[in-house]
């Protein structure tokens, strides 16, 4: 006979109080459940004893700030006996007098918005893209006479070609200086010097940064200690008075020193004007050359009493001009006047000429002269001319030309220079900016782990250091990691 098996015989087979016999994981959950409370308290105890706010924040500090990570207070307000959730503006401008972007920014956003802490050890002056997209997305909104472009998102969205470069009217930007100069010329092959051999000039001979020394390989020493007359107002064009100075950079790397004749021209250009004597005139204004020349050729003539018996040079006749006598007998004062007039004519026509702008003006009519005008001259009509000292114009050197950005050449110095100044090697005019434009800036900096940095703060500052102001510190060490102050 088969058994029966129903539902209440096997339930009376089920232990009903199963689930008071202990088992081992059981006794761990019990553990557990006594244990962790237990240890969370000692531990909120322990941080409360030892004054440590960490347990409240939301993350660590950045490196500049990681000193502060005890000390909540210092940027947080505790009123009630509470933090509040955002660090006071008065508190960052306690040790940071960060001055305003624009006077005409509205509004004024607080630091936080731009400078979010509690992210770990990152560079909190970092600010991201938002945050300056905020205003330069639609610029105009908040200033309408801008002149700056007004819809400007991130380096690959909206921003224009950098200012210098930029066309006006379909004219090109040109450079403002003064001095003339064929790169292409230099960036080849050339003479060393009348007589020198020919020699392949870098780029490093004429060019250095701020903090590197010169390189005086095409230095003359003489010339580099001599004192000069210059003013930077006649060799620097003034900076644009809207432009936001930026905080120096600590390698002093970020821009070119200018180029100064003494240290990279005055080997190959030489200054001399006679060939009796071996030496050139100092590179300074047109009076003291005319008074140095007036100086060596009276001591000269002094010395040598015996060339007062001028001889003429049938080389120098000039057809359809009378001649002069075979040989003239001069005083000492005819032959220093006629000596430097001559070797003034060759200066400003010549060898002045060969990179600076000179004007000059007729004694009688005050009329300006253009030196193309005075070439075909009669060197005597010049002479007469001499005791009018030529014009020259400003160098108007442009040291920075990007005032609205900052750039570091000390971060680029392992591409050679004219892997961005590719222009160098064709430009011929010194009218010619050779800047890269921004796509030369972009073929590095763009979006991605694989690129260098690209968002605004890399080449923009938003406070204008130039208003920087010094604050009094208000914190001890070593108090200030043992939670004092």
């Amino acid at each position: 006979m088969a058994r029966t098996r129903t539902t209440k015989k096997l339930a009376q087979r089920i232990d009903l109080n199963y689930f008071k016999r202990p088992t081992p994981l059981k006794r761990a959950k019990f553990w557990l459940s006594l244990l962790l409370p237990v240890l969370a308290l000692v531990w909120i105890a322990e941080r409360t004893i030892l004054k440590d706010h960490r347990v409240y924040s939301s993350g660590r500090l950045s490196e500049p700030h990681a000193v502060l990570e005890k000390e909540c207070a210092a940027c947080h307000v505790q009123p009630a006996g509470a933090f509040s959730a955002n660090a006071a503006d008065s508190a960052c401008l306690g040790c940071h007098d960060g001055p305003i972007h624009h006077a005409t920014q509205t509004p004024t956003p607080s630091c936080a918005t731009c400078h979010a802490e509690h992210r770990g050890r990152i560079n909190i002056a970092a600010a991201s893209n938002q945050a300056c997209a905020g205003c330069h997305s639609n610029l105009r909104a908040s200033w309408s006479a801008t002149q700056y472009a007004s819809h400007v998102r991130t380096l690959e969205n909206g921003h224009p070609e950098f200012a210098a470069l930029r066309s006006v009217a379909g004219i090109a930007s040109r450079d403002p200086g003064t001095i003339k100069l064929n790169h292409a010329i230099h960036m080849q092959p050339i003479r060393g010097g009348p007589n020198g051999p020919n020699v392949q000039l870098e780029c490093g001979n004429c060019h250095r940064v701020t903090s590197a020394d010169a390189d005086l390989t095409y230095a003359d020493p003489k010339y580099r200690a001599a004192a000069v007359n210059h003013k930077d107002a006649d060799e620097f064009s003034s900076i644009h008075g809207e432009a936001l100075r930026t905080p120096r950079s600590p390698t002093g790397r970020e821009l070119m020193a200018p180029v100064k004749f003494a240290n990279a021209c005055a080997a190959c250009h030489l200054l001399t004007f006679d060939k009796r004597l071996d030496l050139g005139v100092p590179h300074d204004k047109p009076e003291v050359v005319h008074a140095f020349l007036l100086k060596i050729l009276r001591e000269y003539i002094s010395a040598h009493p015996a060339e007062v018996r001028v001889r003429r040079e049938p080389g120098r006749d000039l057809t359809g001009k009378p001649l002069f006598p075979e040989f003239r007998i001069l005083t000492p004062a005819q032959w220093v006047t006629e000596r430097a007039a001559e070797a003034e004519y060759l200066l400003w026509r010549k060898t002045c000429a060969q990179c600076h702008t000179l004007t000059f003006f007729e004694k009688s009519s005050r009329t300006k002269i253009e030196l193309s005008a005075i070439d075909e001259r009669d060197a005597n009509k010049f002479s007469d001319m001499s005791a009018e000292l030529p014009n020259i114009a400003p160098a108007n050197i442009t040291l920075r030309w990007m005032p609205h950005a900052k750039f570091d050449h000390g971060a680029h110095q392992g591409f050679t220079c004219v892997s961005c100044h590719a222009k160098a090697l064709t430009s011929t005019e010194s009218s010619d900016v050779l800047l890269p434009g921004i796509e030369t800036c972009k073929t590095c900096h763009a979006p991605g782990p694989e690129h260098a940095e690209s968002r605004c703060f890399e080449c923009h500052t938003y406070h204008d250091w130039s208003k920087r102001k010094e604050v009094t510190p208000k914190f001890t060490l070593p108090a200030l990691r043992t939670g004092g102050r």
